[in-house]
C-alpha cells in the first residue's frame, strides 16, 4: 500500500536513506530530508510492507525544469508550477524486484498529472539512470549536477496521459542501484 508519510514513519526514512546514500558519499542529514518533505507533503509517499513496516519511500518536491534542488541544503516550499523532482527513491534492499519502486514513481507521476505538471526530473546516481530509462526518463546531458557526484544524471520525462507500457505495470523491476534525484 502506498500512502502519505507521516511523522511516524522518519525513523524508518532515516535509516533507509543512509542505507542507499551514505556508501556514495551523498547520505543528507535527517533535517534537509524533513526540509526537503515538507516543502511539498503532498508529493511524498511511502510504501508499505506489511501492516505498517515502511519498505521504502519517495520525495518529491516542487522545481523548475532543468534547475534540481541543491543536494545536502534545506528547501523552502515554492508554489508548484510545471515540473515535480524527484529527490530521492529508496526500497529496502529485502524487497527490491518486487515493483515497490515502480509503484511509487507510478503513483507520483499521477499525482504530478493530477497536480497540473507537465513534467517530473530527477537526477539518477549509482548507476540508476538505467533504471530511470526504463521508466520513460530521458538523460539531459546539459544540466549541471556535480553536487550529486561525478556520475549524476539529470533526466526528465514529459507527463501526458498515464503510459499503460510495461514500464508502469506492477511486475518485478530489475535489480539496480539507489535512486537519488
Amino acid at each position: 500500500m502506498i500512502r502519505g508519510l507521516v511523522v511516524a514513519d522518519w525513523e524508518a526514512i532515516i535509516s533507509l536513506e543512509a542505507e542507499a546514500y551514505a556508501p556514495l558519499g551523498l547520505s543528507e542529514t535527517p533535517a534537509v530530508l524533513r526540509a526537503k518533505a515538507a516543502a511539498s507533503p503532498g508529493t511524498c509517499f511511502v510504501v508499505l510492507a506489511g501492516a505498517e513496516t515502511v519498505g521504502g519511500y519517495l520525495l518529491a518536491l516542487p522545481s523548475p525544469p532543468h534547475r534540481p534542488p541543491s543536494w545536502g541544503r534545506t528547501e523552502a516550499a515554492t508554489a508548484l508550477r510545471d515540473n515535480l523532482h524527484i529527490h530521492d527513491l529508496v526500497v529496502s534492499p529485502p524487497l527490491r524486484g518486487q515493483g515497490l519502486g515502480r509503484r511509487l514513481v507510478a503513483h507520483v507521476e499521477d499525482t504530478a498529472r493530477a497536480l497540473g505538471c507537465a513534467s517530473v526530473s530527477l537526477v539518477a546516481v549509482g548507476g540508476a539512470d538505467r533504471f530511470w530509462a526504463t521508466l520513460g526518463y530521458t538523460a539531459r546531458p546539459h544540466v549541471t549536477v556535480t553536487d550529486y557526484g561525478a556520475s549524476a544524471v539529470y533526466m526528465s520525462r514529459s507527463l501526458g496521459a498515464r503510459d499503460p507500457s510495461p514500464a508502469h505495470a506492477v511486475s518485478p523491476a530489475p535489480q539496480s542501484p539507489h535512486r537519488r534525484s
